[in-house]
């Protein structure tokens, strides 16, 4: 009644507008815009005889084209403005050179929810109502998207057949009102013809919108009205898709009573329930779970609900997950269980879970432990609670995940090694890890890097102090290559059983040497593979000539002759003991005879052996015999 009220007055006003008759839409949509401007923005005191824009001759007015109409959030009025300086339509002119950077006159009239002006406008019957943008909207689109009721209510009643106007987006006003949330403008549009099944580009319905932009009270309506529940987008999504995404159990729960199907999947395979686990939204689970959804459904990568829960690190979801009997063993295509993406993403409360119900067998069909995940992103707690729950120490990672290494790794031990970790690699030791079985030893990794600490504890564990690289093939161990400039490594590794001797045998021997040619970087020494044919043997005479270790060879020779019974210099080697008279010596030390007490000491470490060295301390022996034994240099027998 009140709407008709205030036509019946705009009618009986019409005679006001006879002045205007000539002119054109686009003159009396400017004059519409700035009436309202101007009775907006005029300060108490003003007199109406002075704030009238009817004293300004409409035809002498410079005309101005329109703006194109934009679509920016709504902005808020600009600041009141006195104007007893200035006659109102130089401020209308003001605030509309203001409004023309963003909005054009219609959409400043809209967003100003100026039901009276646009009444007027609706009597002179202007076209410019229902001219399309540059996006296809027309008035109703913008009343709509603003939540302007009374504009809606005027526009459908002078245009009813609007209603279901498309953008050239496909965008009608119910589903730009849906968007924004503007539950009157939706409400009415419904009742006036609004077809609620119409989709934009993208197919997306306003029931979509509406679960997409949660809002319940909407989504009521639009069920009501007989928005189809099962429409799915572009991507294959459905309204309770988002409903699931968004986590909100009551929007689920109308849909699901409409009709909702559960088993409707996206491009990507994947359902709602699935998005509910993925989310971690618990009250939906078990909505769904009892409305007969596929707790196991798998997504079009094979990861499943538990899998998703699992890696977003979502406790309860995987707890009820669990309780609903979800299948812990189901791997994605890439192999991977739900036990290895929580170790990865370190959710040890999960890990803890899964840890009973995840079958080993499974694992090793995987190709890759728990272990190894642990170890590479240094998840210390996570591996130490896998140790304590019987993980095989030393699973190998299958030939395939080996090879996405250069270095052609495969041990858990071996991830830790390179991560420098002393702990984790401790603990695997202690549990049993054999610090032998990797291509490329670890040992050769802390030994490269000058880690004393980390090489003493895989030489304690057993590592082999003669280990070699298969591609950087040498004569001696490869263990003193890589960093014999290091005294202290190379001390330790001797100590625990290098064989120094393969350093003294030189095929050359007194003749003249070759060039020597440079060795590869040290990088490319640990890039091991079994595909690359090795290279020529290196000899330790022209490794250890090289310009690096000018300063330190007469101290490399002179370690290693202690560890050694008869052997010849080659002349290479005396050329580069010659270069400095303070070699000399070392030379000398080289000749027969040698002490005694040193052949004996090497005699002895010879039948004992390297690996029961580290149990010397264990005989009944004098202290010091076995630190001399050991090369504790500060001890004497004498």
């Amino acid at each position: 009644m009140e709407n008709r009220s205030n036509m019946a007055s705009s009618e009986e006003n019409l005679d006001d507008y006879n002045i205007y008759s000539k002119l054109s839409d686009e003159e009396l949509l400017q004059i519409a815009v700035e009436r309202s401007l101007a009775d907006t923005h005029l300060p108490p005191s003003s007199s109406s005889s002075s704030a009238a824009p009817t004293q300004t001759n409409p035809k002498l007015r410079q005309r101005h084209t329109p703006p194109p109409a934009l679509r920016p959030p709504p902005a808020p009025r600009p600041p009141d403005i006195s104007n007893s300086a200035n006659p109102p339509t130089a401020l209308s002119q003001f605030l509309y050179r203001g409004f023309k950077r963003q909005f054009s006159p219609l959409q400043s009239l809209i967003i100003s929810g100026d039901a009276e002006a646009l009444m007027d406008l609706v009597q002179r019957r202007c076209s410019s109502l229902m001219d399309p943008n540059d996006e296809g909207w027309i008035a109703l689109h913008e009343a709509a998207y603003y939540g302007q009721l009374q504009c809606v209510r005027i526009l459908i009643r002078a245009h009813p057949k609007s209603v279901n106007r498309c953008s050239l987006k496909n965008q009608t006003a119910l589903l730009l009102a849906t968007e924004r949330g503007h539950i009157s403008c939706v409400d009415f549009l419904l009742r006036h013809g609004a077809d609620p099944n119409i989709a934009n580009k993208d197919r997306e319905t306003p029931l979509f919108t509406a679960c997409e932009h949660p809002d319940e009270a909407i989504v009521e309506l639009l069920l009501r009205s007989g928005a189809q529940v099962n429409y799915s987008c572009s991507q294959g999504g459905t309204a309770l898709h988002e409903a699931c995404r968004y986590g909100r159990p009551k929007l689920c729960r109308l849909l699901v009573e409409a009709g909702a199907n559960l088993q409707t999947k996206n491009i990507y395979g994947i359902q709602p329930f699935f998005i509910a686990a993925q989310h971690g939204h618990v009250d939906i689970i078990h909505l769904l779970a009892q409305k007969g959804a596929d707790i196991n459904g798998q997504a079009g990568d094979g990861a499943s609900s538990l899998y998703e829960a699992c890696k977003n690190g979502h406790t309860s979801a995987v707890e009820v997950l669990l309780s609903l009997k979800a299948d812990a063993n189901r791997s994605t295509k890439s192999g991977l269980l739900p036990l290895h993406v929580a170790v990865q993403n370190n959710h040890t409360r999960i890990v803890s879970m899964l840890i009973p119900v995840t079958s080993r067998v499974r694992i090793r069909h995987s190709g890759i432990s728990p272990l190894h995940i642990a170890a590479e992103k240094n998840r210390d707690n996570i591996l130490e609670l896998l140790i304590e729950s019987g993980f095989d120490i030393n699973a190998e990672l299958s030939e395939e995940r080996s090879r996405m290494y250069e270095d052609r790794r495969s041990t858990a031990l071996y991830f830790s090694v390179y991560n420098g970790n002393l702990e984790a690699a401790k603990m695997l030791l202690e549990a049993g890890a054999d610090p032998n079985l990797d291509l490329f030893n670890p040992l050769l990794i802390a030994v490269r890097l000058g880690w004393v600490d980390m090489a003493m504890l895989l030489l304690k564990f057993g590592a082999n102090a003669n280990a070699q690289i298969s591609t950087q093939p040498s004569s001696f161990p490869s263990t003193i290559l890589l960093n014999m400039e290091c005294l202290p490594m190379l001390k330790l590794l001797l100590d625990n059983g290098c064989d120094a001797r393969p350093c003294f045998d030189c095929p050359y021997g007194q003749k003249p040497h070759p060039a020597v040619t440079s060795s590869r970087h040290a990088v490319e020494e640990m890039q091991v593979s079994r595909n690359v044919q090795p290279q020529r043997y290196i000899q330790f005479c022209e490794a250890v000539s090289s310009m690096s270790l000018c300063r330190v060879t007469g101290l490399i020779i002179s370690m290693l002759l202690d560890y050694v019974c008869h052997v010849h210099l080659c002349s290479r080697l005396l050329e580069v003991l010659d270069s400095c008279s303070e070699w000399v010596p070392i030379k000398l030390k080289a000749l027969p005879p040698h002490p005694l007490m040193q052949l004996c000491r090497l005699k002895i470490r010879h039948v004992v052996g390297v690996r029961r060295l580290k149990l010397l301390h264990t005989l009944p022996l004098p202290a010091r015999l076995i630190r001399f034994l050991h090369y504790d240099v500060h001890c004497s027998l004498t």
